[in-house]
């Protein structure tokens, strides 16, 4: 599992919830790509999935022992998966990417070498100039109409919380072992909101933030219901990151093991 030096050189992350669909291919697509990283560890955290992902990913790691398994004991949300996975991870760089892989596990070696190049944190950004989209000419509409409200979040974080990043939701982006550390013992937000809150405590704590251009592969369609939905938690919640900066709670707390 480490290198001769006995360090563990990457360790990716990949929170599941019912992706019985996809998880086998993709798994075995993210186990392929460590093959380049001798000594690397695969860590996938299932959100107490109701579908035959937790079977798969289970016969998966005893087939390939770099592949490590965790499961919720109930449903807590991605932000929970992804720091339980973070904290307890042993790579000296620490990558997390959404399991349906939009951001294809290529774009992995894009994060990774922001992050040799001296980034404590790198984040994909899909406006960067060397982004580019994927998408089926049937969703085009919708996605005009979801970029411009995402536009509009980003707007409102940047002026309120994270300056000139530029795109916090994206589901893929890295750390150094140390950054990692000091972000997830201080980040609290279990859901969607997550993604934004690690990059405000990066910024809190001075932490370098290189954003990294992707491809990005716009190939399933959630309801409208749900996008306006959940828009609406992210500013609430975007409020009550707000409030913790005011209180400088990420700044001042001590690493509680993400409490």
């Amino acid at each position: 599992m480490t290198t001769d030096g006995g360090e563990v050189p990457l360790s990716l992350v990949v929170p599941v919830y019912n992706s019985a669909n996809f998880i086998e291919a993709n798994l075995t697509l993210a186990l392929t790509f460590l093959d380049a990283y001798p000594g690397a560890e695969l860590i996938v955290v299932d959100d107490c999935s109701r579908d035959e992902t937790p079977a798969i990913v289970e016969r998966l790691a005893a087939q390939d022992d770099r592949l490590r398994f965790l499961r919720n004991d109930v449903n807590r949300g991605k932000g929970f998966s992804v720091r339980r996975a973070m904290l307890e991870a042993r790579g000296a760089r620490r990558v997390f990417n959404d399991a349906d892989f939009t951001y294809p596990i290529g774009n992995v070696a894009n994060v990774l070498a922001a992050l040799d190049a001296g980034a404590d944190v790198a984040i994909a950004c899909r406006v960067h100039d060397d982004s580019r989209y994927i998408v089926p000419a049937e969703f085009l509409p919708t996605l005009v109409t979801r970029h411009f409200m995402g536009r509009t979040f980003s707007f409102l974080a940047q002026l309120l919380l994270v300056g000139s990043v530029r795109d916090t939701q994206a589901g893929l982006k890295g750390f150094t072992a140390d950054a990692a550390d000091r972000i997830f013992a201080r980040q609290t937000m279990n859901r969607f909101s997550f993604d934004l809150e690690v990059v405000v405590i990066a910024r809190q704590l001075g932490l370098r933030i290189d954003e990294v251009g992707v491809e990005f592969r716009y190939c399933k369609e959630p309801s409208t219901v749900h996008f306006v939905r959940d828009t609406f938690k992210m500013l609430r919640d975007m409020l009550k990151i707000r409030l913790n900066v005011a209180r400088g709670r990420y700044r001042d707390a001590k690493a509680e093991g993400g409490r």
